[in-house]
């Protein structure tokens, strides 16, 4: 059964925190805020938990697009190659945001995201995603949680995502009621912003 942990953005727990970084570093698949919809996150490093968040997803691991949640921008050379000067301002303008932003991958990515040329790369303007990548020492893996309305395109409900992945996920961080709208995807592997997906973020 998944632990319901509520932690709200405002006076996040260092203990919660910390049970959190623990499950994440076992191996565990936890339910987190953002600044736009709930998502599914692991341990970016852990293959064996990247591969039960591909399985949630119903996706071989080696086609999955997965974003990478970083809480700054000083991860980025770990995963991408060198962009320019103005691309970078760009991002630095635009981050923390409800981005994802794709960019070229390097050849020292994970193990899980062997083969991958591009690269998305978040950086949510929300203080539980961004102290977890902090305390971890690393970025998270993630993808959004989808609902099976035809109408409401994306959970909000912390509740009802917790009794839906019960048995799938190890924590379901509770902090109230999420947005129903996802990042705007932007393709910055040309040096030119290019819109792919229109979401919540605005150029």
């Amino acid at each position: 059964m998944a632990k319901i942990l509520r932690i709200y953005p405002e006076n996040p727990q260092e203990n919660l925190i910390n049970e959190v970084i623990k499950t994440l570093n076992n191996g565990g698949l936890i339910i987190y805020p953002s600044d736009t919809i709930y998502a599914l996150g692991c341990n970016i490093f852990d293959i064996k938990a990247m591969e039960k968040l591909a399985q949630l997803k119903k996706v071989k691991l080696e086609k999955a697009q997965f974003s990478i949640i970083c809480n700054d921008l000083s991860h980025l050379s770990d995963f991408t190659r060198p962009i320019d000067t103005s691309v970078f301002r760009f991002l630095k303008s635009h981050l923390p945001g409800p981005f994802t932003f794709i960019l070229e991958a390097n050849k020292s990515l994970p193990l899980a995201y062997k083969g991958h040329k591009t690269i998305g790369i978040r950086v949510p303007d929300h203080s539980i995603p961004q102290l977890i990548v902090e305390k971890l020492g690393h970025p998270i893996a993630s993808t959004s949680i989808r609902d099976d309305d035809e109408i409401i395109e994306y959970s909000t409900d912390p509740e009802l995502i917790a009794e839906k992945y019960d048995h799938l996920v190890d924590i379901v961080i509770d902090s109230g009621y999420g947005d129903n709208v996802a990042s705007t995807i932007v393709d910055l592997t040309s040096g030119e912003p290019e819109i792919i997906r229109q979401g919540k973020g605005i150029l």
